[in-house]
């Protein structure tokens, strides 16, 4: 096979591996990263972005919907939406629903996992705690039985990538066990669970908190609960909504200083409302009303998922969170990891999330105020 003249770009700035390259470039060559270096390329470049930054395209593991769709009602608008803002990795998250209509959802949704349109589906439910049901309908909540575990496995078909679940419920370590062994990520979420319940979680195959702090209890110096649990174990990958509403600035920064950028994957949860007025939306069969860009369960104080998109998450990591100090190297490092790289490898993701030899061609063109200019995705 004839392989395309490599595309050669160049910028004021490019982070690759981990490293900052200033200046620096890499090629493109039949939509991959050919070779990457710092200083001038070898050869004139295709596209050159003397003031600019070229990151990762960012890698979401957590989103719902955006620009007035949900993936349920219109998956490629929201596709669409995250891809134009930086994110060209992306899984499919779907509320708690009856077994009947998830399979419905997976079934439709499949097929755009099949096309690479999306990288997998996220089961956010239906096995959560009632009492930490947030926007998820309360009814519709159950414990997981071994039936209901090999019927979505087999409708989604190696389609479904992740899935969340309340470990203190009646059946969950068994289809803890079952989804690991199936290839799929669990995450611990909307739990009630004791440490000691999310600890049992984590040994049978649990590797990601699911939006960390939010939907399960708060740390107490005689039940720390799952979050001491979860921060505890070098094999979590802990999801924090970083979009200034869920998770104070101050709490995102100390957990990235306790078990550092490599175990923190920033995340959206953002529903069909993200970048969209304030107004009325749903959240699967949830009146949602958006006042002032926060999402509300209509009638409360319940946030609702998020308004947020990885390119908004990434100014605030790439800032310091806004706690003092600004952009620097290494917080820009550290946003690129929290963004792309530790999402991609929580979720199992080879070849996307950085800028190396071989991996896919995704890259965020960001101007000197960290806003997206230009969004490439395998090359294109």
């Amino acid at each position: 096979m004839t392989m395309t003249r490599p595309v050669t770009v160049s910028a004021a700035c490019v982070v690759s591996g981990g490293q900052v390259l200033r200046p620096g470039w890499f090629t493109i060559v039949d939509g991959h990263i050919g070779d990457v270096g710092a200083g001038s390329p070898p050869t004139p470049a295709d596209h050159d972005y003397p003031r600019h930054t070229v990151v990762p395209g960012f890698v979401d593991m957590h989103v719902h919907g955006g620009g007035g769709a949900s993936f349920t009602d219109g998956p490629h608008q929201v596709v669409d939406f995250h891809r134009a803002r930086g994110t060209t990795t992306l899984v499919a998250s779907l509320v708690s629903a009856p077994i009947p209509t998830l399979l419905d959802q997976i079934r439709e949704l499949r097929t755009h996992v099949v096309d690479g349109t999306v990288a997998g589906i996220h089961l956010e439910g239906p096995w959560l705690a009632a009492e930490r049901c947030g926007a998820h309908d309360p009814d519709v909540l159950v414990a997981p039985s071994a039936n209901a575990v090999d019927d979505l496995l087999a409708a989604g078909g190696g389609a479904i990538r992740m899935v969340t679940l309340a470990p203190e419920l009646d059946g969950a370590l068994a289809a803890i066990a079952r989804l690991v062994a199936a290839g799929v990520v669990v995450g611990v979420g909307r739990t009630d669970a004791t440490y000691e319940q999310t600890a049992a979680a984590i040994e049978a195959g649990a590797t990601v908190a699911t939006h960390l702090f939010n939907a399960m209890p708060s740390l107490h110096h005689r039940e720390p609960g799952p979050v001491l649990a979860l921060l505890d174990d070098a094999r979590v990958t802990v999801e924090l909504i970083a979009d200034g509403v869920h998770v104070r600035p101050e709490m995102v920064a100390h957990v990235v200083r306790v078990v550092g950028a490599e175990r923190v994957a920033l995340v959206t949860d953002a529903m069909s409302a993200a970048g969209m007025a304030d107004g009325d939306y749903r959240l699967g069969p949830v009146d949602v009303e958006v006042s002032g860009g926060v999402a509300r369960v209509q009638g409360s104080d319940v946030i609702a998922g998020s308004t947020a998109t990885p390119a908004g998450v990434f100014r605030r990591a790439a800032g310091g969170f806004g706690c003092g100090g600004g952009a620097t190297d290494t917080s820009l490092v550290a946003a690129v990891e929290m963004c792309a790289r530790t999402p991609a490898r929580a979720l199992g993701i080879n070849g996307v999330g950085d800028l190396l030899p071989g991996y896919r061609a995704d890259c965020v063109v960001l101007d000197e105020d960290l806003m997206v200019r230009r969004v490439v995705r395998g090359g294109v």
